[in-house]
C-alpha cells in the first residue's frame, strides 16, 4: 500500500483493488436490490469509491440500459452493475440482462450467486473486469480458477446471505487471503474506518459496504429506513431461512421476528412464510418508510452507524480517518515498542 497527493487533497490509500479498478479510495458499495440505483451509484462513484447499479432491481433489460444512461449522465467516474444468479423455477432472462450490460459500454460486474462461468466469460470476452462476490474460501478459489478479476469476501456478519459455514470476517477474511492471489476486498461488518484498517490488515484491499451506504443522504430508501437504521443497534437482525439451507440476515422486525418463530417450530417450508418474505413487502419498506411491513436488508454494522452523510462525506471520513489511524495511533504503538526494546 501507498499513499500520495491527489488533486491537492488529503492523501489517499491505494491497493491493489483501487489500481486495478481505477479508484481513488478503497471502497465498494456493492448491489443492493432495491436500493442499487443511479443516484446512489452515481454519489459514490463521484466520492471516489466504487458503486454497483443492482440489475435485477431493474423490471427489464431495458430498464436497465436506461439506469446505466442515467448515471452516466451523473457521473463521469468509473462504476459498476451487479448481476446476482440465483437458481429459481422461473429465472430472470440473465443472458439478456447481461447483453444490455456489455453493450452500455460498462466496464466493471460484480457477479454473486450460483456458477456464474458463462456470465464471466462473456464479460471477459469484452473486456470487463468482473469481481465475484462469495462467502467461503473455497468458493473464492474456485472463482479465481473460472478467471475473475477479483474476489469480494463475505463474512457472517453481512446483511443479505451469508452462507451456511457461519465464518465470520476475522477469521474468514485472512484464511481466504492466505490461498487468494488475486485482489480480494473484504465485505460484511465493514462501515468505519477501524474497518477499513482491520481488513487491510488482515490481508484485504479494501472493503465493501451495503448497509452503510443505504444510510446516506443519496440513497434511494426513505428516511424512516434511514433512521431506524441509526436507532438499531448490532443485535438488531435475525437470521432467516436457517432450516431451508438458504440463510439471509435482515433486519429484525416484527415480520423477521415471525418467520423466525414458524422455524424454530420446525418442518417449515417455503411455501410457509412465502406471504411474509415476499421481495414486494420489502420494496413497499424502502418506498412508504415502515420498518415492520416487511423483510428488508440489515447486517450487524448497524450498530455502529451513528447519521446519514452524504456518501462524499462518508467515503472521506473514512478515508482521512484510516490514514490517521495507521500514521498516528498505530505508529506510535510501534515507535514505543521499538523504544522500550532499545532501552
Amino acid at each position: 500500500m501507498a499513499a500520495e497527493e491527489t488533486d491537492g487533497r488529503k492523501h489517499v490509500i491505494k491497493t491493489r483493488f483501487t489500481e486495478l479498478f481505477g479508484v481513488e479510495a478503497p471502497i465498494v458499495q456493492g448491489g443492493m436490490q432495491w436500493v442499487g440505483r443511479a443516484e446512489l451509484v452515481a454519489a459514490v462513484a463521484n466520492a471516489g469509491a466504487l458503486g454497483f447499479i443492482t440489475a435485477l432491481t431493474q423490471p427489464t433489460p431495458e430498464d436497465l440500459s436506461k439506469e446505466i444512461a442515467r448515471c452516466k449522465e451523473m457521473t463521469d467516474k468509473p462504476f459498476g452493475v451487479n448481476l446476482t444468479i440465483l437458481p429459481a423455477l422461473k429465472p430472470p432472462p440473465y443472458a439478456e440482462y447481461r447483453q444490455a450490460i456489455i453493450e452500455a459500454g460498462v466496464k466493471i460486474v460484480e457477479t454473486a450467486g450460483y456458477k456464474p462461468q458463462e456470465h464471466v466469460d462473456h464479460f471477459k470476452e469484452h473486456g470487463i473486469k468482473v469481481i465475484h462476490k462469495c462467502t467461503a474460501v473455497r468458493h473464492a478459489l474456485s472463482a479465481e480458477r473460472m478467471g475473475v478479476d477479483a474476489i469480494s469476501i463475505d463474512g457472517f456478519e453481512c446483511a443479505g446471505h451469508p452462507g451456511e459455514d457461519d465464518i465470520p470476517g476475522l477469521i474468514l477474511i485472512p484464511a481466504a487471503a492466505d490461498k487468494v492471489k488475486i485482489p480480494m476486498i473484504a465485505s460484511g461488518g465493514f462501515g468505519d474506518a477501524r474497518g477499513l484498517v482491520a481488513a487491510l490488515a488482515l490481508g484485504a484491499e479494501g472493503i465493501n459496504m451495503g448497509t452503510r451506504f443505504m444510510c446516506t443522504k443519496e440513497s434511494p430508501i426513505h428516511q424512516k429506513v434511514k433512521e431506524q437504521i441509526v436507532a438499531n443497534d448490532e443485535r438488531a437482525t435475525d437470521l432467516i431461512f436457517r432450516t431451508l439451507h438458504n440463510t439471509a440476515r435482515v433486519a429484525k422486525n416484527a415480520v423477521s421476528q415471525e418467520v423466525v418463530a414458524i422455524e424454530k417450530k420446525g418442518g417449515a417450508k417455503i411455501e410457509d412464510i412465502a406471504h411474509l418474505v415476499s421481495g414486494q413487502r420489502g420494496k413497499v419498506v424502502y418506498e412508504e418508510g415502515d420498518p415492520d411491513y416487511g423483510i428488508w436488508s440489515a447486517g450487524m454494522i448497524q450498530g455502529l452507524i451513528h447519521d446519514i452523510p452524504s456518501c462524499q462525506e462518508l467515503v472521506s471520513r473514512i478515508v482521512s480517518d484510516a490514514e490517521e489511524l495507521m500514521a498516528n495511533r498505530l505508529s506510535r504503538m510501534l515507535g514505543g515498542k521499538a523504544a522500550a526494546a532499545a532501552e
